[in-house]
């Protein structure tokens, strides 16, 4: 039978980014797209993922799929959340805000960035669902204070705390492109947020380098975890000694990143980092993951490797540029799909049915 000839948009989160890359100015769409260095590491979080096989069961009854978890203690209808990624509003005028309403009409967890274009309490106030805020912990502490105390008073149910930038990572494109935002975008959840770019940098390098705090240690996570009702997640552990510390000064959870690539580069996948810190966490504290994950049997590798979610950054962007709140909402739920796919087809009912004995 022949087709109709119309269009069928993109299928999966690669050809969402291929038309993403059709509508972004050319600057944002390297910003999002760029890793650090050679993007080593921006390679690797894919790479890694195809290599490991997997090895389904079969004859199992999967007429009944139930894709919910648990992360802290909170019921989500299924593992996929969006990972904190900032200046949305190069990608759509409504920028955190059409991400916050899409993230929850997918039903997916979302994580505000410090470095958002909206105002947190803007994007509360816009958008029902569970969300987190995202925090960078900067030189003066009464600024971090006060992010904090907003993001408890605005209804976010953790902070979690970015510890693999001390610096910026060298993003060559950015470099190139002398990357700053356009007039009339600010970084809006933080005084001062307009920087100007020196010659020959990003703008967010230069950001990061006179307002963020590089002395930023294990007594500062401490302090955090005091300074808050709030649970703490510690964002871009790589190792499984430093997630073990952070649990030992209170953080309730983890999330195995490395920056989608774009800190330091040849640092391992991410997928190949989770193992080792499962094991040494032991269920003491929920261990997510981001950075590469693509396809729904990413997500199902993920979660037999023991990671109670996963988040995924770059896709919600190429969503929020193609199709605004709604193109967030494609990007999760064809995520959402495929995992269902994936876990049907390893003979999986229940996120508690992947295990490692799933990978071959």
């Amino acid at each position: 039978m022949a087709g109709s000839g119309k269009s069928l948009g993109p299928l999966n989160l690669v050809e969402l980014q291929e038309r993403a890359a059709e509508v972004l100015d050319p600057l944002a769409y390297d910003y999002y797209r760029s890793g650090a260095a050679d993007e080593l590491t921006l390679g690797r979080n894919r790479a890694a993922f195809a290599e490991l096989e997997l090895l389904p069961r079969v004859l199992v009854d999967v007429s009944e799929m139930d894709l919910t978890t648990t992360v802290l203690g909170s019921a989500l209808p299924h593992p996929i959340a969006i990972a904190p990624t900032a200046f949305h509003r190069l990608a759509d005028p409504e920028g955190e805000v059409a991400s916050a309403r899409g993230s929850a009409d997918a039903g997916a967890l979302f994580c505000l960035s410090s470095l958002s274009n909206t105002p947190m309490e803007d994007v509360a106030a816009a958008a029902g669902g569970p969300r987190w805020f995202q925090l960078y912990v900067f030189r003066d502490r009464g600024v971090t204070g006060d992010l904090v105390a907003r993001a408890e008073a605005s209804g976010y149910g953790a902070i979690v705390l970015t510890v693999d930038a001390p610096i910026l990572g060298r993003r060559e494109r950015d470099v190139r492109n002398q990357f700053e935002l356009p007039e009339g975008l600010s970084i809006a959840c933080v005084p001062d947020g307009d920087v100007d770019a020196p010659k020959g940098a990003s703008g967010l390098a230069a950001y990061f380098a006179t307002m963020l705090d590089a002395s930023l240690d294990w007594a500062d996570l401490e302090w955090l975890v005091a300074s808050t009702s709030l649970p703490v997640v510690v964002k871009g552990v790589h190792r499984a000694d430093d997630a073990e510390r952070a649990v030992a000064s209170g953080a309730a959870g983890v999330i195995v990143s490395n920056h989608g690539g774009r800190q330091l580069d040849t640092v391992p996948a991410t997928i190949d980092m989770l193992p080792a810190i499962v094991d040494a966490l032991a269920g003491r504290a929920d261990v997510l993951l981001d950075s590469g994950v693509r396809r729904g049997t990413d997500v199902v590798k993920a979660l037999a490797l023991g990671a109670r979610a996963v988040l995924i950054g770059r896709p919600a962007l190429w969503g929020l540029a193609v199709g605004g709140a709604d193109g967030v909402s494609r990007a999760v739920r064809m995520l959402v799909a495929e995992t269902r796919e994936a876990m049907m087809l390893c003979g999986a009912r229940s996120v508690d049915d992947l295990g490692v004995e799933l990978l071959g």
